[in-house]
């Protein structure tokens, strides 16, 4: 007899516990090796896990919204049907298992970001239950939208926040206000829903829908966060400042935006090229002794819909050329808005820029990421009357840049030669980013 135990997966190297999106497959259902079983939103995306046994689903523990730690047990797989019935009479017994019963044995599970398919539609499997990203589906809930309703527009026909927005303006009077989770108009109603391309390298604000009094819970993404910036805070760091004139990057800018590159990836790839100069900007801090990393990822935070944070990287940023890395970016940020990033695409950073100044922000100090020794923070690029060297006056577009450092390895001279040359190739040479 053998009753197999399927337990949560760390899904990435900070994940402590996990919420069950869905279950993919009910109680009583056949169970092949490699199959998916259930879908595990972790703290940075959703993920389909699978069983590398043979069985039948005999017993879910933790339904479809309930959340587990890291390695505590979620469901039973049997392997034969006629032991179902004995590992339902398992999950009620205590741990201490009568003798004639065998202790469950944990089940290898492997965990994929693969968007989660049309057949597998939702909780325990029932029919007429759909696919929906977690957003959407708060969207949805606000919006006392029918999800039924939809079509998803997304891979596998997901349904994503796009298409109740869609649905937003084809059931609702054109007067008629709504708030949805980000201020953006109100799509035009269209024949068929498709998703947006996103430019932007962050998305616009949220507009809040808190009622006065009421506690909402964090997120998995929420609680990760919060998890990160508390350690952060056992990490002396500092701070420095730096004033960059922007006319030239924003000529350049202007030249090849039609060619699909964004500013956000000529920002990323200033500062990858710098780093190059400027190696202990890119190391960060280990018990042994300061880590170099052997490539330049650069992280770029990006504030999700639905509350939380996460840092897509552009890997290899000083070596992708411009065109190539501003694809990646923009790739990175649908994925990361649908949370279906690979593990590897958010936690691999080097170092990390974050960008206000897209929000009018003129100034701000950044906390440290875990795990990195350096964070930039851009603020937003203004016309600043200047004195020119002949003694004249001038208006220059400026933006203030503030770079926050682990000083268990970073002193305040590596930090200033770092943004000095950041500065002189944004002002002088800002077209050697297209090489």
């Amino acid at each position: 007899m053998s009753i197999n135990e399927v337990f949560m997966p760390a899904l990435s190297s900070t994940m402590t516990e996990g919420k069950i999106v869905s279950w993919v497959k009910s109680p009583g259902d056949k169970v092949e090796k490699g199959e998916t079983v259930v879908v595990v939103e972790s703290d940075k995306a959703d993920m389909d896990v699978e069983t590398f046994y043979e069985g039948y689903l005999a017993h879910i523990i933790v339904p479809a919204g309930e959340t587990a730690p890291v390695g505590a047990a979620i469901a039973y797989i049997a392997e034969t049907e006629a032991e179902i019935a004995t590992a339902k009479s398992l999950a009620n017994a205590d741990n201490a298992a009568a003798p004639s019963t065998p202790a469950p044995t944990p089940v290898a599970v492997a965990a994929v970001a693969a968007p989660v398919t049309a057949s597998q539609n939702g909780s325990n499997h029932q029919p007429g239950r759909v696919v929906v990203s977690p957003r959407a589906r708060k969207l949805a809930k606000e919006l006392k939208i029918d999800l039924n309703t939809l079509t998803g527009s997304g891979p596998y026909g997901r349904i994503v926040a796009e298409d109740v927005e869609v649905a937003v303006g084809k059931v609702q009077p054109i007067a008629t206000p709504v708030v949805t989770a980000a201020p953006v108009p109100v799509p035009v109603p269209v024949a068929a829903p498709a998703p947006v391309p996103v430019a932007a390298p962050a998305p616009v604000p949220v507009v809040s829908s808190a009622v006065p009094g009421q506690i909402v819970p964090f997120t998995t993404l929420q609680n990760a966060v919060v998890r990160g910036m508390v350690a952060s805070l056992s990490v002396p760091v500092f701070r420095v400042s730096y004033t960059i004139s922007t006319d030239g990057l924003d000529k350049l800018y202007k030249q090849i935006k039609s060619k699909g590159v964004t500013m956000t990836a000529l920002l990323a790839k200033a500062v990858a090229v710098t780093l190059q100069k400027h190696p202990i900007l890119n190391a960060s801090y280990s018990d042994e002794g300061i880590v170099n990393h052997p490539n330049i990822n650069v992280s770029v935070a990006v504030a999700m819909d639905d509350g939380g944070l996460i840092t897509p990287v552009l890997q290899n940023a000083d070596t992708v050329d411009i065109y190539s890395l501003s694809r990646n970016w923009k790739s990175l940020v649908e994925r990361a808005r649908a949370k279906q990033l690979q593990p590897a695409e958010y936690n691999s950073g080097t170092f990390t820029l974050s960008n206000l100044g897209m929000f009018g922000v003129d100034t701000f100090d950044a906390i440290l990421p875990p795990g990195q020794g350096s964070i930039l923070a851009i603020g937003a690029s203004r016309p600043q009357v200047v004195a020119t060297v002949d003694g004249l006056f001038g208006v220059r577009q400026q933006m203030q840049v503030t770079v926050t450092c682990d000083h268990r390895i970073i002193y305040g001279a590596d930090a200033a030669g770092f943004l000095q040359d950041l500065a002189k190739l944004i002002e002088t040479n800002p077209q050697f980013l297209t090489m």
